[in-house]
């Protein structure tokens, strides 16, 4: 019988090293290094904070000790003191929450109702009035700071703060562009139904669009309350009353003609950011949900 003599070719070997394959000590070699990146560049962000945070806690001889230390060698609350004594910090931040609350307020009731109207309401003026909303985007302030400011002289309201707080309760173009983008992405559907059902126009918005569209209305209202928190040059033309001031106003008082007292100015700045630090930490789901305009795409 004859004998068959059969080769067997032996299994090719994989090359674990291959070009296009990570290895796990790779990958994760990979992962360290981002990790370390943005670490870095948290504490180069960071670092503005906690100069402000530290120097709010030093003596006036340890703001400038040499070698520059970031903590206080002792610790003090006489910057605290000192701050409420130089300017009257609670009528400061009175004024400065009235005038952002009254600007949210406007946002949230003018802001949204455009929105819709441009998103979801079939008229032939919708398109011509969304380019004039997104027009008026790309004027710079200063274009128009001068005309408004007359038109504000001329009704009387310099000196008040109508006009910190009226233009909110007019619209935003950001925050109408904003809102419109997320109900672009409400399904059409709900509204029909709505409709369909015999619900008026404005309750299908009050019921239906608004609670879907929180995010996004949250979203604006936080960074309305921000701007307003933060703006310091509208209250500086409109306010002539040192009563009437807002708190990024009071600041400047800590500037001396030849000196600064940079512990108490320090100090007033914590009191200034905490309550918009503390807002954008309660409302962080809610911005967060309203950044991503296409959730319901």
């Amino acid at each position: 019988m004859p004998t068959i003599n059969a080769t067997v070719s032996p299994m090719p070997q994989v090359d674990a090293r291959a070009p296009g394959k990570r290895t796990p000590s790779r990958h994760r070699l990979r992962q360290i290094r981002r990790y370390t990146l943005v670490i870095l560049l948290a504490l180069v962000f960071l670092f503005p904070l906690l100069t402000m945070v530290s120097t709010a806690f030093k003596l006036p001889s340890d703001v400038f000790h040499a070698p520059p230390n970031l903590w206080p060698r002792e610790w003090t609350l006489a910057n605290f003191a000192e701050a409420f004594d130089q300017i009257p910090v609670w009528r400061y931040l009175a004024n400065t929450l009235f005038i952002s609350g009254m600007s949210v307020l406007g946002t949230v009731l003018a802001c949204p109702l455009v929105a819709y109207a441009l998103a979801k309401v079939r008229w032939r003026g919708a398109r011509p009035l969304l380019i004039i909303v997104l027009a008026t985007m790309m004027l710079p302030p200063q274009v128009t700071m001068i005309p408004i400011f007359l038109i504000w002289n001329g009704l009387g309201a310099v000196g008040t703060y109508l006009p910190l707080i009226i233009p909110a309760f007019l619209g935003t173009p950001f925050f109408i562009f904003l809102i419109r983008q997320f109900l672009l992405g409400v399904p059409d559907e709900l509204i029909e139904a709505a409709r369909i059902d015999g619900a008026s126009e404005f309750r299908t918005y009050a019921t239906i669009v608004l609670p879907i569209a929180r995010p996004a209305i949250i979203t604006a209202a936080i960074f309305q309350f921000m701007w307003a928190w933060t703006d310091f040059l509208n209250p500086l033309i409109y306010l002539n009353d040192a009563s009437t001031y807002t708190l990024s106003i009071g600041l400047y008082s800590f500037f001396g003609q030849n000196t600064v007292a940079w512990g108490p100015l320090m100090a007033a700045c914590v009191l200034f950011t905490l309550p918009a630090l503390l807002l954008f930490l309660l409302g962080q789901r809610f911005f967060i949900g309203g950044i991503s305009t296409g959730a319901f795409k």
